[in-house]
C-alpha cells in the first residue's frame, strides 16, 4: 500500500500512445502516494520525436482511467534553465568536459584498444566510453566549440565519486543499495542539441518538485545509482525509490511503444471500461 502523505509522480514523454506497461506505472505511483500528492510530468525534451497530440492523448488518456493530479503541470521544455544552472554548478566544480566523439568513433576506439566484442566494456547505456575526450587541451576544446562542432558534455564520473565518496540509497522493494555511479562511465549529461540528459533533468525536477518517493519500472533501477550522486553533487534531497515489474506481452518481451495492440486509446476503442484496462495493468478491485 502507499505510504500517507507522499508525493509520487508519473513522467511519460509525449512519443506516442500510452500502452499497458504505462497504466500499470502511473496506477503503481497513484496507490503508493497514498493520501498524497501524483503528480504528473510531461518529459519532453526530445523536440524531434515528442508530439503536442501525444501529450494530449496521455491526459485524456489518464483522465479517462480515473488519475487526477495539480496543475500545473511540469514540462521539461520549458525549464531548460534549470538544468543549466545545475550543469554551470558542476562545470565550476570542475567535473564537465566537452566530447566531440561520434558514436562510431567510439566504437572505433575501443576496437583499437584491444578489446573483442564479446569483451567490450559496457554499461546501462551501453559501450562505456574510453575518455577519448578527457585529456584533450583547454585551447583544442575552445577552438572546437566556437567553431560549432557538435559535442556533448561528460561527467568525469570517477573525479565526482572522489568528491563524494561512498553513497546509499534505498529501494522499498530491495533495500538499501550502496550506489555505483561508476557502472555507467563518463555519462553525458547534455548535447549541443539538447542541452540536458535525462538523467540530468529528472533528478532536478524530482527535488524541485518536492518528490518523496520515485517509483518507476526495474528497467530504471541501476539509473538510481547514479541520479544518487548527481543528488550528492548539487546537494538535493535524496526521495526514497520503489521500482516495480514490467508488464509483459503474450510474447514474454515487456510492453512498449510498439506495441500498438496494447495502447490505452485502442482498447477503449475496442469498448473496454476503464475497470477493466486497470485491471489489465493489474490494478484490479482488490488488487
Amino acid at each position: 500500500m502507499g505510504t500517507p502523505n507522499a508525493i509520487t509522480r508519473f513522467a511519460p514523454s509525449p512519443t506516442g500512445h500510452l500502452h499497458l506497461g504505462h497504466a500499470h506505472s502511473a496506477l503503481f505511483a497513484q496507490r503508493q502516494a497514498g493520501a498524497g500528492t501524483l503528480l504528473l510530468r510531461i518529459e519532453d525534451i526530445d523536440p524531434g520525436r515528442c508530439r503536442p497530440e501525444f501529450e494530449r492523448s496521455i491526459v485524456e488518456d489518464l483522465r479517462w482511467l480515473g488519475l487526477t493530479w495539480p496543475e500545473p503541470v511540469r514540462r521539461q521544455s520549458e525549464h531548460m534553465d534549470d538544468y543549466r544552472a545545475a550543469l554551470e554548478r558542476l562545470d565550476g566544480m570542475g567535473l564537465l568536459y566537452p566530447c566531440f566523439c561520434t558514436r562510431k568513433q567510439i566504437v572505433e576506439e575501443i576496437a583499437a584498444a584491444g578489446h573483442a566484442p564479446h569483451d567490450t566494456p559496457t554499461g546501462p547505456d551501453g559501450a562505456l566510453y574510453p575518455g577519448t575526450c578527457r585529456t584533450m587541451g583547454a585551447g583544442e576544446r575552445a577552438q572546437r566549440i566556437a567553431a560549432g562542432d557538435s559535442h556533448a558534455l561528460r561527467l568525469k564520473t570517477g573525479e565526482a565519486i572522489r568528491q563524494v565518496g561512498s553513497l546509499t540509497w534505498h529501494d522499498r522493494a530491495q533495500g538499501t543499495q550502496t550506489a555505483r555511479p561508476e557502472i555507467f562511465g563518463d555519462v553525458v549529461l547534455a548535447r549541443k542539441e539538447t542541452p540536458t540528459s535525462y538523467h540530468l533533468a529528472v533528478t532536478v525536477d524530482d527535488a524541485l518538485q518536492g518528490v518523496t518517493l520515485v517509483t518507476r519500472g526495474n528497467d530504471l533501477f541501476l539509473a538510481s545509482h547514479l541520479h544518487r550522486l548527481l543528488h550528492a553533487l548539487l546537494e538535493l534531497p535524496v526521495p526514497d525509490y520503489h521500482h516495480h515489474g514490467l508488464l509483459s506481452g503474450a510474447d514474454g518481451r515487456r510492453l512498449a511503444k510498439r506495441d500498438k495492440a496494447a495502447t490505452i486509446r485502442s482498447l477503449r476503442d475496442a469498448g473496454k471500461t476503464a475497470a477493466e484496462v486497470r485491471a489489465l495493468a493489474g490494478f484490479g478491485d482488490g488488487a
